[in-house]
């Protein structure tokens, strides 16, 4: 799956560096080249850059230095802590960082070989649900000699800044990295479900039992390599704002443990069973840490035994890792971004899901029948033109995971754009027969509605009852335009699919989807028949008759049929009075059954003219 990555601008790593090793330079990247609109689009960083490769800034240059950690990393000049936090996530999780940096042991420093070694590199990113692959020269800002941006405790460690140089890459420069979203980041390097939960909206720290819920819910999400971060609402002038007790607002902190501690000393801990709900988070900073219960000093460790505290690896260094107990962290935090790597393996001991995966786009038509972006539902008249998703609930109840993505907007951030547009879905519990799309909310109804927000990702997880649905995913205003990706997750196959449809189409179509439509006009017993049209459901006939009536009471009937092999099937017809009182002008008519259900439509219309004279020689 990795291996087949889509080279980001047509950029292939091993024929790049193959001839730069064969042509004996160093690698120069055409795509991202060491010019300041490569840093910043606005706001320039504080001094003289000088663009430099890493044997320029160390004497001994490698990509890991004694293994990958959450501790490598310290955040530089650029506000990206939501991205170091990320990063110190990926660290944690073997199985995450060998996808994104892919053939790591290849790409290291061989001193032995250093021939070989071309200043080139390649990182694997999951965007908008496809594996990209990109590659990056090693030349990296620099202040007096310095990096500026990302980089790890030891000096000589590379690739949190060259995997921080690939992501800039991606969203245009490095400026464009600034005040993003730790989740985003997290999908963007595992192709996990972010669900954003809101602390404070909740109030957890209010509620014992909520509480207990989600930190079982976050335990077995970190237990089975999930990615959770976590940060403090703060107001525009409280960004990085150090509080008393040793948090920081508007900052992005990495979950690093997930842990029930047990309390007491020695047998009597395991016969007494006491245990305490902890959480553990690393500052982007390396320092900065929280000062209350259960912080690196405090008196709170002193109930824990020494094999458990061991267990823990508790160390007291202010290297921005600290615990806290859960109930604090509720209570102090107002955001967290919990990241499920969803599993749809055939072979796992855990749950396993049923994924489907649609994309598309919020498009703009004068017709409505045509136009897909309608907006959220309290906009009535146009809700039901958006595009709409139909799955099935097969079991009696079942939990359905839906994730609406919008495509990813930090490259328009240098040209005075790229804010998210505000997107949400709403869930309808429709007809079990259903096959086309809705057009009005009748006896239908929404069972769910997400948030609206302007965020790259809205998740939802719900329990739903058996029965048929539709997703109507939508940007909060009509008439806005955006590409979206859906990802649905079920227990069972859902059968998912986009209802394109908006009615049955006309009866009797041959098998290539049209039909061969001619039409029959009668008068008195006498009539005349069009030439046929061929798979076609818009036929224009263009047929004229002239009739001498002598009955004028008896009405004119004009039939359409479909020509087949075997048999000619009636598709409807209308019954004109052909009165002299009667319009001349073009008439649109429903098509109707025969005989005696002549008053039952049939789909379709026919659009004619009819005049009537009673002057033999007026036409």
């Amino acid at each position: 799956m990795f291996s087949s990555a889509v080279p980001y601008k047509n950029q292939h790593y091993a024929e790049l560096k193959r001839n730069c090793i064969t042509d004996k330079k160093l690698f120069e990247d055409p795509e991202f080249p060491v010019i300041n609109s490569s840093l910043y689009f606005r706001k320039p960083p504080p001094g003289s850059v000088e663009w430099k490769r890493p044997g320029e800034i160390s004497t001994a240059p490698s990509l890991f230095v004694e293994g990958i950690s959450s501790h490598d990393l310290n955040q530089g000049v650029v506000g990206n802590c939501w991205f170091v936090a990320a990063c110190s996530c990926l660290a944690l999780k073997p199985n995450l960082w060998k996808k994104v940096i892919p053939d790591y042991k290849e790409q290291e420093w061989d001193p032995n070989h250093p021939d070989n070694y071309a200043g080139i590199f390649h990182f694997q990113f999951w965007i908008f649900g496809e594996w990209v692959d990109v590659v990056v020269d090693d030349r990296l800002p620099t202040i007096n000699k310095e990096l500026i941006y990302c980089h790890s405790k030891d000096n000589n460690e590379f690739w949190s800044a060259l995997l921080e140089k690939a992501y800039a890459k991606l969203s245009g420069c490095y400026e464009s990295l600034e005040g993003g979203n730790t989740g985003d980041a997290v999908v963007d390097f595992s192709g996990a479900v972010a669900e954003a939960i809101d602390l404070e909206a909740e109030a957890y720290y209010k509620d014992q039992t909520k509480q207990e819920q989600l930190f079982e819910d976050l335990l077995k999400v970190y237990d089975r390599g999930g990615v959770i971060s976590c940060s403090i609402k703060a107001e525009p002038h409280e960004i990085e704002l150090k509080m008393a007790n040793g948090l920081v607002k508007g900052h992005a902190y990495a979950i690093t443990a997930v842990k029930k501690v047990r309390l007491g000393h020695g047998l009597l801990a395991y016969f007494k069973n006491e245990t305490i709900s902890l959480i553990r988070m690393r500052n982007p900073w390396g320092q900065m840490e929280w000062k209350g219960p259960w912080s690196d000093t405090s008196e709170e460790w002193s109930k824990v035994g020494d094999m458990e505290r061991g267990n823990l690896g508790i160390t007291v260094a202010d290297d921005g890792e600290f615990w806290m107990s859960f109930a604090d962290w509720c209570k102090f935090f107002t955001d967290a971004d919990v990241c499920r790597v969803i599993n749809t393996s055939l072979i796992s001991v855990h749950k396993t899901w049923n994924e489907v995966v649609h994309f598309g786009s919020w498009t703009k038509n004068a017709d409505p029948l045509l136009n897909r972006c309608g907006g959220c539902a309290n906009h009535k008249p146009t809700f039901l033109q958006n595009p709409q998703f139909l799955f099935d609930v097969t079991k009696e109840s079942d939990e359905v995971l839906i994730s609406l993505q919008q495509k990813d907007m930090k490259i328009h951030r240098r040209f005075g754009q790229g804010e998210n547009i505000t997107i949400g879905f709403s869930v309808i519990k429709v007809e079990l027969n259903r096959k086309y799309r809705m057009h009005d909310i009748l006896t239908q109804h929404c069972v769910q509605t997400s948030t609206f927000i302007n965020a790259r990702t809205v998740f939802m997880r719900c329990t739903l009852e058996q029965g048929r649905y539709i997703i109507i995913p939508s940007t909060f205003k009509p008439y806005t335009l955006g590409d979206y990706m859906i990802r649905v997750f079920t227990d069972v196959d859902s059968g998912c699919r986009e209802l394109t449809e908006d009615k049955p189409k006309l009866q009797n179509q041959d098998s290539t989807g049209g039909a061969d439509p001619y039409v029959i006009i009668h008068c008195e017993g006498r009539s005349v028949r069009s030439t046929l049209k061929k798979d076609t459901l818009n036929p224009e006939f263009t047929t004229s008759a002239i009739f001498y009536r002598k009955k004028p009471r008896n009405p004119i009937t004009v039939e359409v049929w479909n020509s087949n092999a075997v048999k000619d099937e009636f598709m409807g017809q209308v019954v004109l009075s052909g009165a002299v009182k009667d319009t001349s002008s073009p008439q649109r008519l429903q098509l109707r059954k025969r005989g005696r259900q002549m008053a039952d439509e049939m789909p379709g219309s026919i659009t004619l003219r009819i005049i009537t004279s009673t002057q033999l020689t007026a036409m």
